[in-house]
């Protein structure tokens, strides 16, 4: 599970209970040193019975660490603060404790979002501190969108102490980043991106933030692997990091060793929601020209392809006649897109874009983004037992997706896991052919979906008024009455041969 998370307790009041603390433990290192006596002077300093001084290394050989590293950093990193309220309020909400759907074996839904989150009661203001990196000296700020998203005020807080008042100049939530800028009157410190393809697994890299509101946190760790794909989006490529990081780091930086930012802190793996040393960063590589983008256009444009497709299973290969399970199949193709003016066919088997191998639905997905639009590329298909060559010309994604997978990983609206209703699957569940529509597949306890009555194995027929053929169509329904305030919506369901309505709780 993915939390966001808003407002730490007031700093001074952190500051006490540190205190307070400090005053509790320093209390009992004076009782243990009035106890031991003398023993308690031979331990701070040299015994005064010894005749060699204790092993340690000298003056002229001390250990450096990454002190200079962090002095030279620091500066470029800031506090994020927003204001929101509740949604009675008319001022929009920032996201509350977010459950993501569910994430395969060994995640579970133990994934967070690590941005705190405080505030009660109907219509409470709503306070959240994250993180941030300053990389213009002119005042821009890289921070993770899940910072900012539905905030009413924004704010950053130098290393100095001072605050500013800040402009969000763009977001894309597909990839959770985001552009601010404060104006401060004259140049900032600055960090700049590096290349994160260049650092490796087991290099040394350094995490700078604010958690749990304790700004200018330090912490070190090596990079444990890349290309993590955690379902947070259709273009997940995290870079896994073992530097612990906490609520508040989310949209702090993490640099290498030469100073140079090669990720964006983002999301944790924790059972209990603290650090257990397995988190994830967005590689600069993938972050750079998005927020090049947010910060010349205040958005980001992708490349469009408009087909909806599905994993390539052995079963799959097998049954079209390849030989590994490498690609991706096509399960519909958008009237008037890119792919049905280019003539490819529902059932086609995509294995290779733009001359790069296509293994999952990810690599198409990020391949296609990833071209301008107006760009044509040569794409090899494999239709009816032979490979083909297909050129087709990308258009710029709008409001529909690059490709809308029906994945059983990547399409889990409101705590249900969708396939398509394959002979497969009508197999696996019984399922009679007099019922058609999409399959629901798993069902996350304690979901709405759960709290509705939805069970694995219904087929959905029907959402309102709309028949249904394919997870997406199941997918952009809900989308549209969620952004409709729809409290519900009805759903007729297949069960056992019998169909009856539900009433799908969204809210």
């Amino acid at each position: 599970m993915f939390e966001t998370s808003h407002d730490l307790p007031p700093q001074n009041n952190t500051s006490d209970k540190v205190i307070k603390s400090r005053s509790v433990f320093l209390a009992l290192l004076l009782g243990s040193a009035i106890g031991v006596g003398g023993v308690a002077y031979a331990l701070s300093g040299q015994s005064l019975a010894a005749s060699q001084p204790p092993l340690s290394l000298t003056p002229t050989n001390p250990q450096s660490g990454f002190a200079p590293l962090v002095a030279r950093v620091k500066p470029a990193v800031v506090e994020v603060t927003t204001v929101s309220r509740s949604a009675n309020d008319e001022q929009p909400q920032a996201p509350e404790m977010q459950q993501m759907p569910d994430l395969p074996a060994p995640f579970g839904d133990m994934f967070r979002r690590y941005f705190r989150q405080h505030g009660g009661g109907s219509n409470s203001v709503q306070r959240a501190l994250g993180s941030g990196f300053i990389i213009d000296p002119t005042g821009y700020i890289v921070t993770n969108n899940h910072v900012v998203d539905g905030a009413r005020d924004v704010s950053v807080t130098l290393t100095d102490g001072d605050k500013y008042k800040a402009k969000v100049i763009g977001r894309d939530s597909k990839t959770d980043l985001a552009l601010l800028k404060i104006d401060v009157g004259h140049d900032l410190p600055y960090v700049a991106f590096g290349n994160s393809d260049n650092e490796h697994e087991g290099d040394w890299v350094i995490a700078v933030g604010n958690p749990y509101g304790l700004g200018g946190t330090v912490t070190a760790g090596i990079v444990s692997a890349h290309g993590r794909n955690i379902n947070s989006g259709p273009y997940d490529d995290f870079m896994q990091i073992d530097a612990p990081i906490n609520p508040g780091n989310s949209g702090g930086p993490l640099f290498n060793q030469s100073g140079q930012v090669v990720g964006i802190d983002t999301a944790i793996y924790s059972p209990s929601g603290g650090s257990v040393g397995i988190g994830f960063a967005i590689p600069s590589n993938v972050a750079k020209d998005i927020v090049a983008q947010l910060r010349d256009h205040g958005k980001v444009t992708r490349g469009w392809l408009g087909v909806a497709m599905q994993p390539l299973t052995p079963a799959l290969a097998e049954a079209v006649g390849l030989h590994d399970h490498k690609g991706v199949l096509v399960d519909s193709i958008t009237d008037g897109s890119p792919a049905a003016k280019a003539d490819l066919h529902q059932g086609d088997v995509i294995t290779a874009f733009d001359g790069k191998p296509i293994e999952n639905g990810r690599d198409l997905a990020m391949s296609v983004a990833d071209t301008p639009a107006g760009h044509t590329v040569k794409m090899t298909v494999w239709h009816d037992n032979h490979s083909r060559s297909v050129e087709v010309t990308i258009r710029n994604q709008t409001n529909t997706q690059v490709a809308s997978s029906s994945s059983p990983d990547e399409t889990k609206p409101v705590g249900m896991t969708l396939a398509p209703l394959t002979s497969d699957a009508r197999d696996q569940y019984d399922i009679g052919s007099s019922a058609n529509g999409v399959l629901v597949q798993n069902v996350t306890p304690g979901s709405n979906a759960d709290e509705s009555g939805v069970q694995a194995g219904d087929v959905i027929e029907r959402i309102g008024d709309s028949a249904v053929h394919s997870p997406s169509d199941v997918a952009s329904a809900i989308r549209n009455a969620e952004r409709a305030k729809k409290p519900a919506i009805s759903v007729l369901v297949s069960r056992n041969g019998v169909t009856s309505y539900l009433g799908l709780q969204l809210a």
